[in-house]
């Protein structure tokens, strides 16, 4: 229920075109620690990736857990849908932002750093999901003790991996 489908390096290392010839469509991204560190706005390498993805013909939309002045702050030089207060890991915004970008189940990926919000929530709304490393080790406590209990699922995550 927790394991990702797929894990990346970063948001920034996946190969898009490749995706988007198997028929993804639409994007769903967290964005604080898999965008950019937390509270920080769109920098340079987030204009430049949204601009690539707008252009290789994708739809994406943010979902955060977060008040809408900070995803908003965050959008304003993305220029995608977003969704705030999102209640992640619950699949209702999840499969609001398919229905904002026009995408269905098959055709969306979610993109996101933290296994209790993000690749949890993706599970749950049957939606394929990409865990990237966190941009930025410095993160609010409540988030620390996730990521200890992270480890132990991505330890389990691994050993299935090695089996199959």
């Amino acid at each position: 229920m927790f394991y990702p489908d797929y894990t990346a390096d970063s948001a920034y290392s996946i190969d898009y075109e490749a995706m988007y010839d198997q028929g993804v469509r639409g994007i769903i991204y967290d964005i604080d620690n898999t965008l950019v560190p937390h509270g920080a706005p769109a920098d340079e390498r987030a204009i430049a990736l949204f601009d690539r993805l707008k252009k290789i013909g994708y739809k994406c939309c943010l979902i955060s857990n977060n008040q809408e002045e900070r995803v908003a702050m965050f959008n304003k030089d993305v220029q995608v849908q977003y969704i705030y207060k999102a209640g992640k890991p619950a699949p209702k915004s999840f499969i609001r932002a398919m229905a904002i970008m026009g995408t269905d189940r098959q055709s969306t990926v979610c993109i996101g750093d933290q296994i209790f919000t993000d690749m949890w929530g993706a599970k749950m709304a049957k939606i394929p999901s990409i865990l990237v490393k966190p941009i930025n080790p410095k993160e609010e406590i409540q988030i620390v003790l996730k990521r200890r209990l992270e480890k132990i699922v991505l330890h389990f995550y691994e050993k299935s991996r090695e089996k199959g």
